[in-house]
């Protein structure tokens, strides 16, 4: 069937399925595999340490795969600027640049006259609008069942969608509690041009950082074995619920400031559980979409089972 969207035709991709920028998580293998996959695979730039490495990891995508990419620049949630990263993705002519979290309008400042395809992660409608005032080429739309950073106002993705496909003109992705054929089915329906997946990604074979162990909660665990954390200091991310997460809401109940959680919420605390699979002394991100994960195939494996589903979806609509 042909799968042409808005969002294919501008990302140049055969399938509307982007992979979310996943921090410490999203490097070449992945994004080369959701790319060669018929998707737009991402690099995480601001999990990298230095410009070079982001370079280096370019070209390693290069290595793997002709597709077009994008490289996600989790603005503001790192406390380092952006601008050396951004940089190397310009002057290595990246095809697609999205940006999640903070204000991403200095982006924008650098990227006047660049030949890129702009794309920002938005939680609410008047976000959506002033990214398309500020010059998206489209934004992806994440709803409250979504893993990792998330919007301040709890709405879910069925309503939040064609919320902000009403409000703007660019293309909207849907993105938040997706995980297969039947939720691509409904973005579109909801009037989406596509969808972006996080954590149905981090549960593949080439999501090769991810511990085991983080994996096998994915797949072992139900949407209600998520837990919003941060909400005290302004800034709620669903992660899996463990004894670690309970700590912090119990910090977040008690004192509610950043200087008390930030041992707790850090990159190194994130890192511990996804590459050590070390749960009492770390977390990791994942959205409500872990009750339908129920095994780790290969990115391939994944993008057929979807196409399948969908397309049978499609087919009983057309009669």
């Amino acid at each position: 069937m042909n799968w042409k969207t808005k969002i294919t035709e501008m990302l140049e991709i055969q399938y509307p399925i982007i992979q979310g920028g996943l921090a410490y998580l999203a490097y070449s293998e992945l994004a080369a595999a959701v790319s060669n996959a018929g998707g737009l695979g991402q690099i995480t730039a601001m999990s990298l340490e230095t410009p070079d490495d982001l370079r280096e990891e370019i070209k390693k995508v290069r290595k793997i795969t002709d597709k077009p990419f994008g490289v996600n620049f989790a603005i503001g949630q790192h406390g380092r600027r952006f601008d050396h990263m951004l940089q190397v993705a310009i002057d290595e002519k990246v095809p697609v640049i999205t940006m999640t979290g903070g204000n991403p309008a200095p982006m924008f400042d650098m990227l006047k006259g660049v030949s890129v395809k702009k794309l920002v992660l938005v939680a609410a409608r008047r976000q959506a609008e002033k990214a398309e005032e500020l010059g998206a080429d489209a934004v992806i739309v994440v709803g409250q069942e979504g893993g990792g950073h998330l919007g301040k106002n709890d709405t879910g993705t069925f309503v939040l969608v064609p919320q902000v496909v009403d409000a703007v003109s660019i293309p909207v992705v849907a993105s938040g509690g997706i995980g297969d054929g039947r939720g691509l089915m409904a973005a579109l329906a909801l009037g989406a041009e596509g969808i972006e997946m996080g954590t149905r990604f981090i549960a593949t074979k080439e999501c090769v950082h991810a511990h085991e162990n983080y994996k096998r909660k994915l797949v072992e665990g139900t949407e209600n074995d998520t837990i919003v954390i941060k909400r005290s200091i302004g800034a709620p991310a669903r992660a899996i619920a463990s004894e670690f997460t309970d700590k912090i809401l119990e910090l977040e109940q008690k004192f509610g400031d950043y200087e008390h959680l930030k041992d707790y919420i850090s990159g190194e605390a994130n890192k511990r559980y996804i590459y050590e699979g070390n749960e009492k002394e770390g977390f990791g991100w994942a959205g409500q979409v872990m009750g339908l994960i129920k095994d780790i195939p290969t990115v391939d494996e994944l993008f057929k089972r979807m196409i399948a589903e969908a397309e049978s979806i499609r087919k009983v609509w057309a009669q």
